[in-house]
């Protein structure tokens, strides 16, 4: 099977997405479930419009664009995930109504994956999909959530024949306790695919008390369309703690287990290969939601892993020229990560089996014109791996 090409189809699709998207664009304040993040650092969040909102990660060279409108209680957006280097593009379309005691999101999207340009190959994994997200809030701190979600999944790649050409049907139960604007704890009981994958946790808007958790259940079954068997558990929490009048610390914690998988292919030797599991749906160890200084990939069906982030101001809440721009703040920070992953619950069990990560890093702002320019950066090592210095950086801009 071919793929698309990637010129071809990334203009084609990057021309569909903005075509879309610029006749959403306006000038109406945002829901106050749409909140921006807060300053670096802060644990509050101001009233800002994020018409576009741009972010922009390094290495990977992902840029992530979106456009939004709100007309008479029902929100509109259209988002544009592209990456430079591999040439991965991804689509989102949502329409949001705020009703009296609930939220309703219907989502369309398109996304094509690429192998790593070092490879020389022009092999593709595509899902497109639809999706229903019904949010039902107690309070400002706490909300249940229900999602209905059906992805179409082919892909050139012989090693993935068995997800190729297949639909990934399921249904998901999540409940949080923090605030609407934790884009992390979001995306964990809603739309996981279209996160924001922020560098640090500075500048979330974190829950009551400075805490925040959330968990889901999801459900993949093979009736209605249903290709894949499996019942997944995932949760998520952090914690701020002030240290002094300036310094903090969060504390975030990540574990999920599949509860269901059923296993199709014995004999294979990759464990994404056995079970009647998508591949996007295995949890992940490395990444910016991760172990940030983990240069392999690893994938696993059940995973556990900490993080520590202690941030040291050098000055916050001044205006400081240089450069030719303002200043705002700068943290220094101390990372370090602790955890496991596998496909057997035992591996969680063995101390031996845990990764030690550690690295330096800061995050800092400043105004441009009409601008607030958010920058971070952590140079990042997992220790007793062999591998080297793992370099991550973060651009966001907020109008």
């Amino acid at each position: 099977m071919k793929g698309p090409p990637r010129l071809g189809g990334r203009l084609a699709v990057s021309t569909a997405v903005l075509l879309l998207t610029g006749t959403l664009a306006g000038q109406e304040p945002l829901p106050p479930t749409e909140q921006p993040p807060p300053s670096v650092g802060s644990g509050s969040v101001e009233r800002e419009n994020l018409l576009p909102n741009l972010d922009f990660y390094f290495p990977e060279g992902e840029l992530d664009f979106r456009l939004n409108r709100l007309v008479k209680g029902s929100f509109y957006e259209g988002q544009l995930r592209y990456n430079f280097v591999k040439g991965d593009i991804e689509v989102f379309v949502r329409y949001r109504y705020y009703g009296h005691d609930s939220i309703w999101q219907l989502g369309l999207f398109d996304a094509v994956e690429f192998d790593p340009i070092e490879k020389g190959s022009n092999d593709f994994e595509r899902t497109r999909g639809g999706l229903l997200l019904v949010q039902r809030p107690f309070n400002y701190n706490s909300r249940a959530f229900f999602l209905a979600e059906v992805d179409r999944i082919t892909s050139s790649k012989e090693e993935f024949q068995f997800t190729t050409n297949k639909t990934d049907t399921f249904v998901r139960f999540g409940y949080q306790l923090g605030t609407p604007a934790d884009v992390r704890l979001n995306a964990i009981v809603g739309e996981t695919r279209a996160q924001r994958r922020n560098l640090f946790t500075a500048h979330r808007e974190i829950g009551p008390g400075g805490a925040g958790f959330s968990t889901a259940l999801t459900w993949g079954f093979e009736t209605l369309l249903g290709d894949f068997d499996f019942v997944k558990l995932e949760l998520a929490g952090l914690e701020r703690f002030q240290l002094g009048s300036a310094s903090f610390l969060i504390w975030r914690l990540h574990a999920g287990s599949f509860l269901r998988r059923r296993e199709i292919r014995p004999e294979e030797p990759q464990g994404t290969d056995r079970y009647s599991i998508p591949r996007g749906e295995f949890f992940r160890l490395d990444g910016r939601d991760g172990l940030k200084g983990l240069q392999e990939s690893r994938r696993g069906t059940d995973e556990l892993h900490t993080t520590l982030e202690l941030f040291l101001p050098w000055f916050i809440d001044e205006s400081r020229p240089a450069l030719d721009v303002e200043w705002n703040s700068w943290y220094w920070l101390l990372y370090a990560g602790y955890g496991a992953i596998g496909f057997d619950r035992d591996v969680l069990r063995d101390a031996s089996n845990y990764l030690v990560d550690v690295g330096l890093g800061f995050e800092t702002s400043f105004a441009l014109k009409d601008y607030t320019i958010f920058i971070a950066g952590v140079a990042a090592q997992t220790l007793d791996t062999g591998g080297g210095v793992e370099a991550r950086f973060s651009v966001k801009a907020i109008h």
